[in-house]
């Protein structure tokens, strides 16, 4: 199961009841923090999620809407004990770009690690204990004014366990556990594989979040089959299209076809600017080309899970 927070749906400037983009995402206990916004440590107590079981802080760019939140809460962290190691990735720049943030938050007590983001992805297990080691964080280039990158969170989830096999090899019933859990054992000198007692893998589970970006090729890629896709969406009306390419971003009715084109399920749309006063009045440009498009609000979550779980 995967728990995703909205906490910031704010572009630019925060507002009374839009603070600036950031998303929490939770997962067996352990979290992700995407961008970290003006706003985000009062977004989520309001929303009742606990910052302090951050792991990773995935940027998205170095823009200060999206980053200006950072100093507040490492200086929070260390107000209320950390002593776990917290991770900082983002797109290149990532040392050059932090080094005042973490200046002006000043010396902490637990180590921040600014980690290049690999170009194979990253598995979260290697960076905390209690992550599963099915989930793996992916990163793809997206278009913007600087460099930056969206995201991509997948849980995959093993084929069924076949007992009938097990037996046939001889594996003794209380080493099951271990192969279930993707662990190969020794049997009387041969080792089995957990392939060899599983069946087909099982459809597993996909987040993305787009962060700042123009439509493009890389994003419908990287959105593709997404359980949930969070996009930004700057711009409400369908006439400012030329207006949001030219600044990097996207309108409603862009991001709707995006996800139309990736085939996601659900398509929450978020950094609304401030212009927008109510992004339901443009909801309908959305909807029109990917029905399953909801206006994001700060506080939104849902819980993703498995099929037939």
């Amino acid at each position: 199961m995967i728990d995703i927070t909205l906490l910031g749906t704010a572009a630019l400037m925060p507002l009374p009841d839009r603070a600036l983009t950031a998303v929490f995402l939770t997962c067996a206990g352990r979290s992700i923090l995407f961008d970290c916004g003006e706003g985000t440590q009062t977004a989520a107590r309001k929303a009742g999620v606990s910052l302090m079981k951050t792991d990773l802080i995935a940027l998205t760019h170095y823009h200060g809407d999206h980053i200006f939140g950072l100093p507040g809460l490492l200086q929070t962290l260390y107000s209320l004990g950390r002593t776990e190691p917290l991770y900082i990735t983002g797109p290149a720049g990532l040392q050059e770009e932090l080094a005042p943030i973490l200046k002006l938050a000043g010396w902490m007590p637990y180590e921040i690690v600014l980690l290049p983001f690999p170009e194979e992805g990253l598995r979260p297990e290697t960076l905390a204990k209690g992550w599963p080691t099915e989930a793996k964080l992916t990163a793809f280039p997206t278009e913007h004014r600087v460099p930056s990158q969206g995201y991509c969170f997948t849980l995959s989830r093993a084929g069924k366990f076949l007992p009938e096999k097990a037996k046939a090899l001889g594996v003794p019933m209380n080493q099951w556990s271990l192969l279930q859990k993707g662990q190969s054992i020794t049997v009387n000198g041969t080792v089995i594989d957990p392939d060899q007692v599983l069946g087909t893998p099982r459809k597993g589970l996909k987040f993305v979040f787009s962060g700042d970006t123009a439509a493009c090729p890389a994003l419908i890629d990287g959105a593709s089959d997404a359980d949930l896709f969070i996009s930004e969406a700057t711009y409400g009306e369908n006439e400012q299209a030329a207006l949001a390419v030219d600044h990097g971003h996207m309108n409603f009715a862009q991001a709707a076809s995006i996800a139309a084109q990736a085939h996601v399920k659900r398509l929450w749309l978020t950094h609304y600017s401030q212009m927008i006063e109510d992004p339901a009045e443009y909801l309908p440009n959305a909807a029109s080309i990917f029905p399953n498009a909801v206006c994001g609000e700060d506080g939104m979550r849902l819980s993703l899970r498995f099929e037939n779980e």
